[in-house]
C-alpha cells in the first residue's frame, strides 16, 4: 500500500546549492530552504524532493557521497536537517531525500577498506576484477591506483566507485558475483539502514538515483534488480508505510512491479518524454539546428511519439508514473520554448495521471544558461543556477559578493523573480499556481484519476484526453483545429481562444481547454 499522501502530492524539486543562502558563503543552506517553504507551499506544492545533501567531496555536486549519515557542512548541520523536516510538516509539506545506491565516492570509508590488500569485511563491497591487469568485461573500470592487485568498477565519473549489487548473467565467476552473495547482500542491508537512520530523523522518502542499474549484466527484463529492490522496498514499506519511495527507471511496469511507489517519466533521447519539449538537434557550439518537439509552435509533430512511450494501461494500477518541468539533469524548457510554449506544456504536464514535480524556478521561467562547468556539472551547470527571489543583490539568493557564489546569477536586465511575477496577475507564477489550484479543486484530476486518449491521430497536432469525467484537450500549432465532442459540455479552463459549436470543440492557435460534461 503506497503512502496515503501521494494520492494527492504535488512536488518541487530544490538543488539545494542553489536555493537560498542564508549564512553568506555563497551557496544554498538548509536555513535557506526553511525561510522559503511559505512560498513552496504558496505554489500548491505540499512536497519537496531534494537533491543530494550528505557529506562529499562533491566531484559530482553530491551525488559522489562520503557519508551517508553526515550532512554536508555547506548546508548546515544535522540538527538543521531535523528542523527542516518540523517546520516543512507544520505547514503540510513532505521532504524527500536523494538516495544514491550505485555508487559512492572514492574517498568513503567502505570503498578505502575495500581498496586495501587484506581482505576485510568491505573486500566485496564493491566490483574489483581479477587482478590489476583484467579488463571491465566491457565496463569501465580504473586500475593502478590502490595496493589491492585489481581494478574497480567505476559507474560514471572516475570518483563514483561501483557498489557490488552481483550480476545476472556471470561471464567471469573469477571476480563477477551473483546478487546473493555476502557483499551484494551486505550491500542492500546497508542501504535498508541509510534509510531507516534518515526516516528516523523524520525524513519522508526518497527518490532513488538510477535504481535501474544495480545489477550488472542484467539487461531486458531487469528481473535481478528488481528482486533487489522487492527486498528493499519491501523491508522499509513494512516498517514505514508512509514512506514514500520514487525511482529514476523509466520503466514504470519495471520500477512500480518491485515496490516503488512512483517512477519518472525521463528526458532520454528521442523518448516519448524527449519529444514533448526537448526533441532538438544541437550544433556543436550548443545552437539549435533544428527543433520538432510537439510543443513548439512551428513543429510538425504529433502526440503518437509520446504515448508510445505511454502505456498507461500496463501500469495504472501498480503506482504512479510522474511528469516533470524539467530537473537538475537537463536544459531548462526556456532553452528551446517560449513562455507560451512553455505555458502548454505545462498544462498538460499538471492535468496528467501521477504526482506531477515542478523543478525550482520553472515556475517563474528561469533562463538555462551555457556556463563552465561546476562540480562535475557540464552542460547541466546552466540549469542549476541561483534560484532568483527579487531584484536585491544576486537576485536575492545570497548576501555573498559575486566571486562566492556557487554560480553566477543571470545578469540580464530582464531576469525573471519572483518578487516581479508575484505583482503580475498574467505571470508565469501565477499561471502555474492557478494551475496547481485547479489540479486540487478537481478530484477528476487527482493523481489516481483514470486517464484515456480520447483524439490522437497521427499527423495532427491536436491531442485530447479523459481524465475521469473531465475531457482536456491542446492544440500547440499554428493552425485551428476542430474536435467532435461526444456530448454537451462547458469550460472550465482555458488558455488561448477556444469555443464550443454545437458538438464540435474549436481550438485556436496554441490553446488549451479543459471541459466538463454540461449538468
Amino acid at each position: 500500500m503506497a503512502a496515503s499522501w501521494l494520492k494527492d502530492a504535488v512536488f518541487y524539486e530544490i538543488y539545494p546549492q542553489s536555493f537560498r543562502d542564508t549564512n553568506g558563503d555563497g551557496i544554498g543552506d538548509f536555513n535557506g530552504i526553511i525561510e522559503k517553504l511559505p512560498y513552496i507551499k504558496s505554489l500548491g506544492c505540499n512536497a519537496v524532493w531534494m537533491n543530494p545533501c550528505y557529506d562529499s567531496p562533491f566531484r559530482d555536486a553530491g551525488y559522489d557521497i562520503r557519508d551517508h549519515k553526515k550532512v554536508a557542512q555547506r548546508y548546515g548541520t544535522e540538527e538543521d536537517l531535523v528542523r527542516l523536516f518540523e517546520e516543512a510538516h507544520k505547514l503540510g509539506i513532505r521532504i524527500l531525500l536523494d538516495l544514491v545506491p550505485g555508487h559512492t565516492s572514492e574517498t568513503h570509508p567502505w570503498f578505502l577498506e575495500s581498496a586495501r590488500e587484506e581482505e576485510n569485511q568491505f573486500s566485496d563491497r564493491y566490483i574489483w576484477t581479477a587482478n590489476a591487469f583484467c579488463g571491465g568485461d566491457g565496463m569501465p573500470f580504473i586500475g593502478g591506483e590502490h595496493p589491492r592487485d585489481a581494478a574497480y568498477i567505476i559507474n560514471f565519473f572516475k570518483c563514483q566507485p561501483a557498489l557490488n549489487y552481483g550480476y545476472r548473467d556471470i561471464h567471469d565467476p573469477s571476480w563477477q558475483q551473483p546478487i546473493d552473495a555476502p557483499g551484494p547482500l551486505a550491500n542492500r542491508e546497508a542501504m535498508k539502514d541509510i534509510m531507516r537512520y534518515w526516516l528516523d530523523r523524520g525524513c519522508d522518502g526518497f527518490r532513488v538515483d538510477m535504481a535501474d542499474s544495480l545489477v550488472k549484466n542484467d539487461h531486458g527484463t531487469k528481473s535481478a534488480t528488481m528482486e533487489v529492490w522487492k527486498d528493499i522496498a519491501g523491508a522499509i514499506h513494512a516498517e514505514y508505510p508512509e514512506a514514500a519511495l520514487v525511482s529514476e527507471w523509466n520503466n514504470p511496469e519495471q520500477a512500480l512491479g518491485c515496490g516503488f511507489d512512483m517512477d519518472f517519466m525521463l528526458d532520454w533521447g528521442g523518448n516519448g518524454y524527449n519529444r514533448l519539449m526537448r526533441f532538438y538537434q544541437l550544433d556543436k557550439k550548443g545552437n539549435i539546428l533544428s527543433d520538432n518537439s510537439y510543443f513548439k509552435l512551428e513543429s510538425d509533430a504529433d502526440i503518437t511519439g509520446f504515448l508510445r512511450d505511454y502505456p498507461y494501461d500496463a501500469w495504472k494500477d501498480l503506482g504512479q508514473r510522474c511528469m516533470i518541468t524539467g530537473n537538475h539533469d537537463t536544459k531548462r524548457a526556456s532553452f528551446n520554448l517560449n513562455d507560451r510554449e512553455r505555458r502548454l506544456a505545462y498544462a498538460m504536464i499538471l492535468t496528467m495521471p501521477g504526482a506531477p514535480y515542478i523543478y525550482y524556478g520553472d515556475e517563474i521561467g528561469m533562463r538555462y544558461r551555457w556556463l563552465p562547468t561546476k562540480e562535475g556539472g557540464y552542460h547541466r551547470t546552466g540549469s542549476r543556477t541561483p534560484m532568483q527571489w527579487d531584484n536585491s543583490k544576486n537576485l536575492g539568493f545570497s548576501g555573498a559578493e559575486e566571486e562566492k557564489l556557487y554560480l553566477p546569477v543571470d545578469p540580464a536586465a530582464d531576469a525573471p523573480t519572483v518578487a516581479a511575477q508575484e505583482a503580475d496577475p498574467d505571470s508565469m507564477l501565477n499561471f502555474v499556481r492557478g494551475l496547481i489550484a485547479l489540479r486540487r479543486s478537481r478530484e477528476d484530476l487527482s493523481n489516481c484519476s483514470p486517464f484515456a486518449v480520447y483524439s490522437a491521430e497521427a499527423g495532427s497536432r491536436l491531442f485530447a484526453y479523459k481524465r475521469g469525467r473531465l475531457l482536456v484537450a491542446v492544440n500547440p500549432g499554428r493552425e485551428a483545429l476542430t474536435l467532435e465532442l461526444d456530448g454537451a459540455y462547458a469550460p472550465v479552463y482555458t488558455l488561448g481562444h477556444s469555443r464550443i459549436r454545437g458538438n464540435t470543440l474549436v481550438l485556436d492557435s496554441q490553446s488549451f481547454t479543459i471541459l466538463s460534461p454540461a449538468e
